[in-house]
């Protein structure tokens, strides 16, 4: 049978116990994945002990207070805090969530943290998110019309329409729910990704938008759009409740329609 390793220099290694909770009665061990571009060590995973009892309940707050209480090097993206910018988005006990919306509470024994999977790291939790926004981009989510717009108003839209755009407005790009995405992981270079279709759906059912078609064409691929096999992981890790997954589901009925 074959035999499948990583290669040397990507093998996690174990850590370093940092302790930072002497003497607290109510205190939980956080497992954090550490890794230097800079240095020539393997990638590891370090321990620190929180004190709940002087901790907010929220992941991203015990990750900000190992690095303001115990080590100032540990390194992760975060900014609103409310779940709204997807900054702090990472691998929480095995789901990709946002990190300032995950109880600690909800995480039974040690908290392991992780980056995002599939993507390369630039430093401990922070993901290199450059082929991420590139397909976002690709799919020009701005809207085109070539008919000017009202000279006195904007361009309106009936209440029903808006409500086809209104979730997948919604979607902060935090990039959960491709790095969820199997077929993401091995044709991330190929496969746009729930994220960056869901984006495609967004404007291809914008009733302002005038070039459904050419959207679609530029959809209509064995890896940009057909590579998504309905795991629907996507819908799972959402960290917002969308659906990147039925919004695909809808873009492919979309072309199979107009062939008809």
């Amino acid at each position: 049978m074959a035999q499948f390793t990583l290669p040397a220099n990507s093998k996690i290694k174990p850590g370093r116990n940092h302790g930072g909770a002497a003497g607290a009665k109510n205190v939980k061990e956080f497992k954090v994945y550490r890794y230097d571009p800079t240095t020539s060590e393997n990638p590891r995973v370090d321990t620190y002990e929180v004190d709940m009892d002087n901790c907010a309940p929220m992941v991203l707050d015990a990750l900000i207070k190992i690095k303001n209480e115990i080590d100032p090097s540990l390194t992760f993206r975060r900014s609103c805090r409310e779940g709204i910018c997807g900054s702090c988005a990472m691998n929480i006990d095995g789901m990709n969530t946002l990190a300032c919306l995950k109880p600690i509470d909800e995480c039974k024994g040690a908290v392991k943290v992780y980056p995002l999977p599939s993507m390369p790291v630039v430093k401990d939790l922070v993901p290199d998110l450059t082929t991420f926004y590139a397909q976002y981009a690709a799919v020009k989510p701005w809207l085109e019309a070539q008919t000017p717009p009202p000279p006195d108003r904007e361009r309106l839209q009936s209440k029903e329409d808006q409500e086809k755009i209104n979730e997948p407005s919604a979607c902060i790009l935090c990039a959960c729910c491709s790095t969820a995405c199997p077929s993401y992981w091995w044709n991330g270079d190929r496969f746009l990704g729930p994220a960056a279709l869901l984006q495609a759906y967004r404007w291809i059912v914008d009733s302002r938008d005038e070039t459904t078609g050419e959207r679609l064409d530029q959809l209509e691929d064995a890896f940009r759009l057909y590579r998504c096999h309905t795991i629907l992981n996507c819908t799972q890790a959402c960290p917002k409740d969308l659906n990147p997954g039925k919004a695909i589901g809808e873009i492919k009925k979309m072309i199979a329609e107009r062939r008809l």
